[in-house]
């Protein structure tokens, strides 16, 4: 943060945290952190000797705060809408509360209550830490109550990628949008959510243009032989590849029905659409490439990510190498 230079403006810390407050006559008015989006309101009032109407604190009024903060409008437009069905849940539920009240037995217990699905539940504990953070920013609280709560383990199977039998099965079977949208999610290894967003216009080359909506990454990711021969005999209907008749991009609901009916005619109920993203980076671990190679194509952000999604073909890939050498040495010494 840039050093802030106004008259009677002071800082003090405590326990590693720093506090504002203008001070005037041996008189101290707290102030939120110079980049809060009110400060130099909050300042001003101060100055002209107004002391304005003291907030209440409420889930609800730190909400609002934190929509209008730089931590909330930074996020990618996907995240944003995923923390907005968080931050409606937790209106609905405690909103006027005093954050100030809630302790680390509440925050697991309202993840316990939710535990029927643990990613949401754990989404819960993930933004609510989030929103404390913020709630600390502007002085209400000085510890994070949702700090170090553990993260629940899903029952649910692991995701795998789709074996190699079951792809060619549903090429074999499919034709049409069902063929297309499967084409685009393996061949380029995003989220059906990208996929459904890509227009014609971003064909760029032998490859398309993408932003991805979690990230807000862009990428240019280079067609594979098969796509490239999809799109070749697609019809532009309209500016999206994956179009309806309204020329807006196709549902999640109608792309994932339109998989599903050729994943059930071949037996391959166990893998979603998601999945494929999954085989591509298991594709490309097989082949022995690196995580920054990888992560090139399928746009994630961090190695952990690479190693969830492509971690048992590279272990395989790996093992293969190892036992090649291994044999070859064993084959030298026997003659």
């Amino acid at each position: 943060m840039k050093r802030i230079d106004l008259p009677y403006l002071r800082t003090k810390k405590a326990r590693g945290k720093t506090y504002w407050y203008f001070e005037r006559m041996g008189e101290r008015t707290a102030l939120p952190a110079p980049d809060a989006p009110d400060f130099l309101t909050r300042y001003h009032e101060a100055k002209k000797g107004r002391t304005p109407t003291p907030v209440k604190r409420s889930f609800t009024a730190l909400i609002a705060s934190y929509k209008r903060s730089h931590r909330f409008s930074k996020l990618a437009s996907r995240t944003r809408s995923d923390y907005d069905k968080c931050l409606l849940f937790f209106d609905g539920k405690m909103g006027k509360l005093d954050p100030a009240k809630m302790q680390r037995r509440h925050v697991i217990q309202m993840q316990m209550d939710n535990a029927e699905t643990v990613r949401w539940a754990n989404y819960l504990v993930q933004v609510v830490r989030v929103l404390f953070e913020h709630a600390i920013d502007l002085g209400w609280i000085e510890r994070n109550p949702a700090k170090g709560v553990s993260m629940l383990k899903s029952k649910a199977p692991p995701r795998r990628p789709w074996p190699p039998d079951l792809i060619e099965d549903y090429r074999r079977k499919a034709d049409g949008r069902a063929l297309l949208i499967f084409e685009l999610c393996l061949g380029t290894g995003q989220r059906i959510g990208d996929v459904r967003k890509m227009r014609w216009a971003d064909i760029d080359g032998d490859g398309i243009n993408v932003r991805q909506g979690k990230t807000g990454r862009d990428l240019w990711i280079p067609f594979t032989p098969r796509l490239a021969d999809v799109l070749a005999q697609t019809l532009r209907t309209g500016l999206y590849i994956l179009s309806q008749q309204d020329s807006q991009p196709v549902s999640y609901r109608a792309a994932a029905f339109a998989v599903m009916k050729v994943r059930k005619e071949i037996g391959a109920e166990n893998y979603d659409i998601h999945a494929l993203r999954h085989t591509t980076a298991s594709e490309l671990a097989a082949l022995g490439l690196s995580d920054e190679l990888i992560m090139a194509v399928t746009g994630h952000t961090s190695r952990a990510s690479v190693v969830r999604y492509a971690g048992a073909a590279r272990q395989k890939a790996r093992a293969q190498v190892a036992q090649d050498a291994r044999n070859r040495t064993k084959t030298k010494r026997e003659t």
